[in-house]
């Protein structure tokens, strides 16, 4: 069995010591396959949190780390900085690649880089990324389990988050769906979710969910949502395709990450052709 991590929005800065260390201890009982990081390792693109975030994932001693930038992790005063080497940070402790693929024989998940150094919080895809990931997933093997991971969520459920949106999305998601993907994987407002898109949106070809995650580790919590991770179980074995999906929170009293929400999703059984 594959388990892939989702820890989203930690911002480095602003992080609670205490859950760092139950993160920490959380991922190594769970000893997953892959740790995606979908944005926001910082709260100013500082050096010291940059350093701080590079750090923890080098604690957590998994086999494969898939990251993305978000909008905090761009300079916000440093405006030269800002407009001519928005991801110099980024790229000294997380390499050069903004957009990288993980993929094994059960696996492919594909990054998007949806910040923008001309936009302080909004994100969007355009046309050529929507083309690129489309593709790519059209070159999946059937027997992998397709992730898309962007910063900014694809799909909100309640209206005040509608200006949180990904520019672009609607057309993304159609896509992405056509071409074969399962699930994509978002972060940004800190309220964690799991919707069928399938449900939601007209005219997709398969089944597709929209996966949100919570801050991990940050005080930046929303009232209605503490600290938590998404965790993903993918057996890979024969028969029907389903992934089991969790959403683990910090349980400030027991100071360890515990199960809150499971949900088997019945995946399609292979792209289209």
């Amino acid at each position: 069995m594959d388990v892939v991590v989702q820890i989203s929005d930690p911002h480095f800065g602003t992080e609670r010591p205490a859950v760092v260390e139950a993160l920490v201890a959380f991922v190594h009982a769970q000893a997953p396959t892959l740790v995606v990081l979908s944005g926001d390792l910082t709260q100013r693109a500082r050096t010291e949190q940059f350093d701080a975030a590079a750090a923890f994932v080098r604690r957590l001693g998994v086999p494969a780390v898939l990251a993305i930038p978000g909008n905090h992790d761009i300079p916000l005063y440093d405006l030269p900085g800002r407009l001519l080497r928005p991801y110099a940070g980024w790229r000294r402790v997380f390499g050069d690649a903004l957009e990288p693929v993980h993929e094994s024989e059960r696996l492919l998940v594909v990054a998007v880089k949806t910040t923008r150094r001309w936009r302080h919080v909004d994100g969007e895809v355009s046309e050529a990324q929507i083309e690129r990931v489309a593709r790519r997933l059209e070159r999946a093997d059937p027997r992998q389990l397709r992730l898309v991971v962007t910063h900014q969520p694809a799909f909100v459920l309640r209206p005040e988050d509608a200006p949180d949106r990904l520019h672009g999305a609607e057309p993304a998601l159609r896509r992405w769906a056509a071409a074969g993907a399962d699930l994509v994987l978002g972060g940004h407002i800190h309220l964690p979710y799991l919707v069928p898109l399938h449900g939601r949106l007209d005219g997709l070809t398969r089944r597709m969910w929209a996966l949100q995650a919570g801050t991990a580790v940050s005080s930046r919590v929303r009232h209605e949502a503490g600290n938590s991770v998404n965790l993903l179980r993918w057996p890979w074995g024969p028969g029907p395709r389903r992934c089991t999906v969790e959403r683990w929170d910090c349980d400030d009293a027991s100071r360890g990450f515990e199960c809150a929400t499971r949900q088997v999703l019945e995946l399609s059984a292979e792209p289209p052709a």
